[in-house]
């Protein structure tokens, strides 16, 4: 599966949210952050009524019918935070992010759809092999998110 672009937290904003509103749990090499992401309504930029922007047509706001809007949730989306002084120096850093990105990768299905994942990297990720990392991110979706696994 691809880690598509709508799948990554990119505004502070949105792991301002995750660290706010959410929940953690210690996965020894690093920290698994999660939350529900924002309604689309308080999401800035949205509007909840088409034919209430101000680039309608007239004719639209004339013809507008009742229908029930059905929100289906976004995909779950990821951020990675890899710290100079958690992990080291750039080199190291960027190794620890595209491990815990491929791992995601790899791993997404565990994660239900219209959640928001945060994982922190700490000193020991690196030093660790590939499985025993993807071992604990899976074991803890599966405890944190029951319902997901498929």
């Amino acid at each position: 599966m691809r880690f598509r672009a709508e799948q990554h937290l990119r505004r502070p904003l949105d792991f301002q949210h995750v660290r706010t509103h959410g929940r953690r749990h210690d996965c020894g090499a690093f920290m698994l952050w999660y939350a529900r992401q924002p309604p689309p309504a308080l999401v800035a930029g949205n509007v909840s009524d088409p034919s209430s922007a101000p680039d309608a047509a007239p004719a639209a706001a004339s013809q507008k019918t009742e229908s029930a809007f059905v929100i289906t949730p976004r995909p779950a989306r990821l951020g990675v935070v890899a710290s100079r002084s958690a992990i080291g120096n750039a080199v190291q850093r960027a190794r620890a992010k595209r491990r815990l990105r491929e791992i995601f990768r790899h791993h997404q299905h565990c994660v239900p759809a219209g959640y928001d994942v945060l994982l922190v990297g700490r000193n020991s990720l690196n030093r660790l092999e590939y499985r025993v990392i993807e071992q604990r991110f899976v074991d803890a979706c599966r405890k944190l998110f029951p319902s997901a696994q498929a």
